[in-house]
């Protein structure tokens, strides 16, 4: 068995109607990351919240690596308008939040969506305001704790949706 490099991987590119919300992401590592994520699951465009990291922080670019310039960004100031933009324009608003009524991501039918915003909460205090969404999905845990990093949970999300969406 031999190891693989970056040079000897050839992906099959794609990109899905996909966009990511990051409703007041503050850490700059998970900004970058977001990045990352979202490029290697070809993600059609992120939103950030203003008062998040700036693309020219250090820590964002690095963590980023090259990927910045290869995913569609914008920032937004009003999250509401943001929402409800991207709603008119015929995403369904999926939060990946714990809520009463959260569907285990497994059990969500992705591929029943022709256009999909997975809207990611803050660090702190979870989805600005819940009921905007049409659905909240949950992944599945089993150890004590409830919640995990809001970048993992993204790259488990956008794993379970390509994987559908593929199909």
């Amino acid at each position: 068995m031999e190891q693989l490099t970056h040079y000897d991987i050839k992906n099959n590119q794609k990109q899905f109607p996909i966009t990511i919300v990051c409703d007041a992401i503050r850490t700059p590592e998970n900004i970058g990351m977001c990045f990352r994520i979202s490029e290697s699951f070809g993600v059609q465009k992120i939103y950030f919240h203003h008062v998040s990291p700036s693309l020219e922080n250090r820590i964002v670019k690095k963590t980023a690596r090259n990927t910045i310039s290869q995913v569609s960004h914008e920032y937004y100031t009003d999250f509401e308008e943001i929402i409800e933009q991207l709603k008119a324009e015929g995403n369904t608003i999926i939060g990946i939040e714990i809520t009463n009524k959260s569907i285990n991501i497994q059990n969500f039918k992705f591929n029943k969506h022709e256009k999909i915003v997975l809207l990611l909460g803050s660090e702190r205090n979870g989805i600005e305001n819940i009921n905007l969404v049409d659905k909240t999905i949950a992944i599945p845990m089993f150890g004590r704790n409830s919640s995990m990093n809001v970048i993992h949970s993204l790259a488990i999300s956008l794993y379970e949706v390509t994987n559908q969406l593929s199909n």
